[in-house]
């Protein structure tokens, strides 16, 4: 673990990757700066260290400034840039396991197993005093995993290798299920219809620092996981027999990976509802830039991701101020276009 961390910071250390780390900065500025308030950015780094190392407040700066960027403005960026970064981190190791350009965390059912966990929370009324609000984000990701060991189990009953196309196959026939079940879930919900439905559409609102503190040790577990893999995910790029070749345990990385992507899939969607193409666009991007190798690609997909999302949020809350769009809307203009463009320039190749 130790060499994998210096590996990781050799890595970091190279001017395209310092040059992505000031992009992601840049971002966390105009996401906490930017709204129905402006706040400069002199202001913002005043009251981040008044706040962190208790220094004094220049003189420009309210009572309001500090209250909108601590406690509103800054868990929203910071839950943004984990979530774009779980969802683009778990869509390049199953892009790269399922060896399909068009994969994408939701390709293994695990948004539709979520949105099901929390229609029937939301349905039925069900609550929890020990968890308060992280009890939605709880039902979503043990929903989640739970869709994930169905799959597992299904795929090795069909085919004990636990082959590709099983995987895929069985992933959408369990998605189009729990897709009717959803929606079957929709139709008697009555007066918690339009709840659910908002959560689907995918938001940041109303998202605070217990939120971050519970989708935290999720994207520590996943990520770290996924980055453990990463010398098996670069053999298994080559095809299964060939990393069966070099002694790589296929069936086990298939597990692993597929648990691990949940476990960021699963934690990002139960925060945020379901925002979708973040899995898909950014690591295609990273590709093109930055190469293959699955150690350099994994952690700077997830930066990258974490910086398309703290953007398109912040279209998402300022395109129609004061009023607010589903962020899950905007990924999915941008994406969308993006999806049929990869498609039609695979195909034409």
């Amino acid at each position: 673990m130790q060499k994998l961390c210096i590996q990781i910071i050799t890595t970091l250390i190279k001017s395209k990757y310092l040059l992505l780390l000031a992009l992601l900065t840049i971002a966390l500025i105009l996401g906490t700066g930017i709204g129905s308030v402006y706040i400069s950015p002199i202001k913002i780094f005043s009251i981040l260290l008044h706040k962190v190392f208790n220094i004094s407040l220049i003189d420009s700066v309210k009572n309001t400034d500090v209250a909108i960027i601590y406690h509103i403005r800054l868990p929203r960026v910071l839950i943004a840039a984990l979530i774009g970064g779980s969802l683009a981190m778990s869509g390049a190791a199953i892009q790269s396991l399922l060896r399909n350009p068009l994969a994408s965390p939701y390709t293994l059912g695990v948004s539709s197993g979520a949105s099901l966990g929390v229609a029937i929370a939301i349905s039925f009324h069900l609550t929890s005093p020990f968890l308060s609000n992280m009890f939605l984000p709880v039902v979503g990701f043990l929903s989640s995993l739970v869709t994930v060991i169905l799959i597992l189990y299904l795929a090795r009953k069909i085919d004990r290798n636990y082959s590709t196309n099983t995987i895929i196959l069985v992933g959408i026939v369990s998605s189009l299920f729990i897709n009717g079940l959803l929606t079957l879930v929709i139709a008697l919900s009555g007066d918690e219809l339009k709840n659910i439905i908002f959560w689907q559409m995918g938001s940041l609102s109303l998202r605070g620092y217990d939120h971050l503190l519970g989708i935290l040790p999720f994207v520590i577990i996943g990520s770290l996981g996924l980055l453990v893999l990463h010398k098996e995910l670069d053999a298994l790029a080559f095809g299964e027999e060939s990393a069966k070749n070099i002694g790589v345990n296929t069936q086990k990385v298939k597990i692993l990976v597929i648990l691990f992507s949940a476990t960021l899939t699963g934690s990002a969607i139960a925060i945020s509802g379901i925002i979708g193409f973040v899995g898909l666009v950014s690591p295609h991007i990273v590709k093109r830039i930055y190469g293959q190798k699955h150690l350099t690609l994994l952690p700077i997909s997830f930066l990258f991701g974490g910086i398309f999302l703290i953007l398109t949020d912040l279209i998402a809350r300022t395109i129609v101020s004061p009023s607010e769009l589903p962020v899950g809307s905007i990924t999915a203009l941008i994406g969308a276009p993006f999806f049929a463009f990869i498609f039609f320039y695979k195909r034409g190749k």
